[in-house]
């Protein structure tokens, strides 16, 4: 664990040459990924790391609380409903400036969270469509370790 007790930071960084990543998505420079533990307290860290990444790239307040709402959401899904390890990743498309926002989880927790475990049913649940209302696309890849569910927001 390092000093700050809950995360740790991962620049990204282009490929030499060609300004993209593996999968050819074109990296913008102030990318962030983030590792966080697997507890609930991360989501304030998550929305933290969000809005220090929007101040940065000087997006509008709006569009930043838009974003920030979405990643909250993201890593808290994933707490509840996933298991370990747990990333947050921030990215800006080179070309229209779309944010692009990750969680990466273990996949599918063998119980449900402690949140919503302990709550009525009419209580959670909404974290999905809010994001579907915020977001202009989304998906989810699996993978051999996990999962990752991403969002986009395009800026104004």
């Amino acid at each position: 664990m390092n000093p700050a007790g809950s995360r740790r930071h991962v620049r990204h960084r282009p490929s030499p040459g060609s300004g993209a990543d593996r999968s050819g998505t074109l990296r913008h420079e102030g990318d962030r990924s983030e590792v966080l533990e697997h507890r609930p307290e991360v989501a304030f860290s998550a929305r933290r790391t969000t809005q220090a990444v929007m101040k940065r790239w000087r997006v509008d307040t709006d569009t930043t609380e838009s974003v920030t709402l979405i990643a909250s959401e993201l890593v808290t899904n994933a707490i509840e409903h996933a298991g370990p390890p747990l990333a947050l990743h921030v990215r800006r498309e080179t070309q229209g400036g779309a944010i692009l926002l990750g969680v990466t989880d273990g996949g599918q927790a063998d119980s449900e969270g402690t949140w919503t475990i302990s709550c009525a049913e009419d209580e959670h649940g909404r974290g999905l469509t809010i994001i579907g209302t915020l977001a202009d696309s989304h998906g989810t890849h699996t993978h051999r370790n996990g999962a990752t569910t991403h969002r986009a927001r395009p800026t104004t």
